[in-house]
């Protein structure tokens, strides 16, 4: 746990070793509004330097009350680097997490040594293709069953679980195994924090980082990455157009959906692994 100065503590997790001239990394988790689930992606590279996780206030073990915004969220990892030590760092944004480093590179530029998105952010337009595949991937019931939990003001905790499964299932790309990934995720990823998720989501359509797409690779550092799942149902293209304006390279991995490193181990494996070395040798 570490204290920030307004009291707030954050749960924290360190895996890895320190490595003379490696960066380290810090992981970004999505949501807005769930906890941190990036620990498999963590163990993918933490033979390669330290690698640092924490859940984001309000949510997990970082108990908070309080109004989000994405300028709290973005000194709250500034405040966590100086406590670590930690002048510059390697950021990981998964989802959500990547538009949090994205403000978090605009705000602080010095201290970001690399940066290597996963699965987003995404351009727009890709809202419109992104509800279509979801649709799609939904039975009529499947649907319609949704549709009445959404409509439930205080849902039970078995109808909450039935709920996140209903709305992530559709995140994974291979149909044989979503509905269990998705499951698992709603059973250990609660209470979701629906006030932060619907405060940052509209923070966000506020100062989209679309606006300061130019200002972003005017700061992106050398060897960015952006890596998708071509099943994701967010479309790929939207991640390519972005990768075009920032010039920056992108990696989409076939058949994967949102979260790569379930669908397609050894791909993700490999390419991540590849940008974090990267990442690295530009610290020598």
């Amino acid at each position: 746990m570490i204290e920030l100065a307004d009291g707030t503590r954050l749960r924290t997790w360190t895996t890895g070793s320190a490595i003379p001239q490696r960066f380290p990394v810090v992981m970004l988790h999505g949501g807005p509004g769930v906890p941190d689930y990036l620990a498999p992606v963590a163990g993918i590279i933490d033979d390669l330097c330290l690698v640092h996780r924490y859940d984001q206030r309000g949510v997990g073990g970082s108990r908070w009350e309080g109004e989000h915004t994405i300028a709290r969220h973005v000194d709250d990892l500034a405040s966590l680097l100086d406590a670590w030590g930690h002048d510059r760092v390697v950021l990981v944004g998964h989802s959500y997490g990547t538009n949090l480093a994205g403000y978090f590179l605009l705000a602080h530029p010095e201290r970001v040594a690399g940066l290597i998105q996963i699965a987003g952010p995404f351009l727009d337009p890709w809202r419109d293709a992104d509800r279509a595949a979801q649709r799609a991937r939904r039975t009529g019931e499947q649907q319609t069953r949704l549709d009445e939990l959404d409509a439930i003001e205080a849902r039970t905790d078995a109808e909450e679980i039935e709920y996140l499964t209903l709305s992530w299932s559709t995140d994974h790309a291979d149909r044989t195994r979503a509905w269990d990934w998705a499951l698992s995720s709603a059973r250990t990823l609660r209470p979701v924090n629906y006030a932060m998720n619907a405060q940052l989501n509209a923070a966000k359509k506020a100062d989209p980082l679309e606006s300061h797409v130019d200002e972003l690779r005017e700061h992106l550092p050398p060897g960015a990455v952006i890596i998708g799942g071509g099943g994701d149902s967010r479309p790929a293209d939207a991640l390519r157009r972005l990768g075009t304006r920032l010039d920056c390279e992108v990696v989409i991995v076939p058949d994967a959906g949102h979260h790569p490193w379930l669908e397609a181990p050894d791909q993700f494996g490999a390419a991540f692994r590849a940008a974090v070395e990267g990442q690295a040798r530009r610290a020598g």
